[in-house]
């Protein structure tokens, strides 16, 4: 396994003031801004930012077990507040932000999930899989991890209008934190939503109205989405809350210290996420490569990203084409070269699992890096297999949007190629809440109203007589 790390180039003193700073991720510019730069690429060469640390300066515990002291207590004191956070609580691993500025409302308290039965319908050894179900989210998805960051950032700016391109979950959660995040002027921030035509759940979408959110349909899918909210960032100072912006990063980072805390600071075999805009790819890496350079994990685990057939471009590229983040250097040539070819030929992402229809992620830099340094491994499942992964879940008593399926539907896979073995320790991560898009269920179970029959797992309803004898016969059945 390559062992990356993230180089410190080309500070000004200004920059090494703060113990917090924006970094380039090209590592022939290695540009450096301070945190109160408004900037989501590099102004010299136009690559991803990182946030970095002066680890030296930084006040870093020697042992990860350190975290057990700080399950929360009752309290409004800033320390009270930040234990509650399953983002804050892992404070001195992002430490970025002073305590008492911390937004939260509450997320990242989410369990580790250990799933025997599910194991054994997989062909799982007991006690080797496990579910991190983020779903238990306020809103619903992992994004608040990365919100609660993000608007910590914000309110440090002094912003009060924010924006997002989504597919649902980003939107949903935004749209939350807004109303609960007071701008410079006292009111909340007021949150514009970018969505593609009637490509989004309405589970999702109920969210982001009901919280008040400015929601505006756009012809056209969510890349195009993205190209538009980005330029409105520029020109309407629109904040960017898409995971673009480092600082969501940071705060989905914490999914791991949870994960790891769960194992009982032990280091699982592997960890499986579905792959849309490939911010969790991004921060899971990052915080291994952190927590291996600060002597706090000795081994990191290795990476499968799992994308639907329909939107693939990371398989595509990583498992296909070849394309190696190669310290940085990965080739940007190849990549928009196969992006040309997509858009000539018509090719829009199109799945089921609407999270992560998404053609052209922007996290893709990010998610080469995770994926070397993790040792990882790209995957394409179908939708059918997708949806089997979703119900499978349900039906061990979990439940999870139709995205987290893909979770299931790659450690199928992975199994049947022997690239995962029974005995491996594996961590598959849930994104979201199953009501996030009950449709999609309902129909699995009772066979969709365009005539497409039921999902091999199905459980549909059962029509019945208003009679107890007949409903007694059919429960004897």
């Amino acid at each position: 396994m390559r062992q990356l790390h993230l180089p410190i180039n080309d500070l000004t003193m200004s920059v090494m003031s703060d113990l917090a700073f924006q970094q380039c991720m090209a590592p022939d510019c290695g540009a450096a801004y301070g945190l109160d730069v408004v900037l989501y690429a590099c102004r010299r060469c136009g690559a991803l930012l990182d946030i970095r640390y002066d680890w030296s300066r930084c006040t870093v515990p020697k042992s990860l077990s350190f975290f057990e002291s700080r399950w929360p207590t009752p309290g409004r004191s800033p320390e009270a507040r930040a234990d509650f956070s399953g983002v804050w609580r892992f404070r001195e691993l992002l430490p970025f932000e002073s305590i008492e500025k911390l937004v939260t409302i509450g997320e990242g308290r989410t369990l580790l999930q250990q799933a025997d039965e599910l194991a054994k319908k997989l062909g799982v050894k007991p006690g080797c899989l496990y579910l991190q179900y983020e779903g238990f989210n306020p809103s619903g998805s992992f994004k608040d991890n990365g919100m609660a960051a993000a608007f910590t950032m914000a309110r440090r700016l002094g912003r009060s209008r924010i924006g997002c391109a989504s597919t649902g979950n980003t939107s949903a959660s935004m749209a939350m934190y807004a109303r609960h995040t007071p701008s410079s002027n006292g009111h909340s921030m007021q949150a514009v939503v970018f969505v593609g035509g009637d490509k989004i759940a309405f589970g999702k979408l109920a969210q982001a109205l009901d919280f008040g959110a400015k929601t505006i349909q756009i012809d056209g899918d969510f890349d195009q989405c993205m190209k538009l909210v980005q330029e409105a960032a520029d020109r309407l100072g629109l904040y960017l809350m898409n995971s673009v912006n480092p600082f969501r990063i940071e705060g989905q980072k914490t999914i791991m210290y949870r994960v790891l805390e769960g194992l009982g600071w032990e280091v699982p075999d592997w960890v499986i996420v579905p792959g849309g805009n490939l911010g969790n790819t991004s921060a899971f890496g990052k915080a291994f490569i952190e927590l291996r350079e600060l002597g706090l994990l000795k081994r990191i685990p290795r990476m499968a990203v799992i994308n639907a057939v329909g939107a693939n471009t990371l398989y595509e590229l990583h498992e296909r084409e070849k394309i190696r983040f190669d310290n940085g250097r990965w080739d940007r040539t190849r990549v928009e070269a196969w992006y040309a070819r997509m858009s000539a030929e018509g090719r829009r992402a199109k799945t089921v699992a609407s999270a992560i229809e998404i053609g052209r992620p922007v996290n893709l830099p990010r998610a080469l890096r995770s994926l070397e340094a993790m040792d990882g491994v790209v995957r394409q499942v179908s939708d059918e297999a997708i949806l089997d992964g979703k119900a499978l879940v349900g039906a061990y008593g979990y439940g999870c949007e139709p995205a987290s399926g893909a979770s299931i539907a790659g450690l199928r896979l992975l199994l049947e190629e022997r690239a995962i073995s029974p005995s491996d320790r594996v961590v598959c991560i849930l994104t979201g809440h199953q009501l996030k898009d009950p449709d999609v269920t309902v129909n699995y179970h009772r066979g969709s109203r365009d005539g497409t029959g039921a999902g091999s797992y199905a459980n549909p309803p059962v029509r019945c007589a208003a009679d107890i004898e007949a409903i007694a016969k059919l429960l004897d059945t």
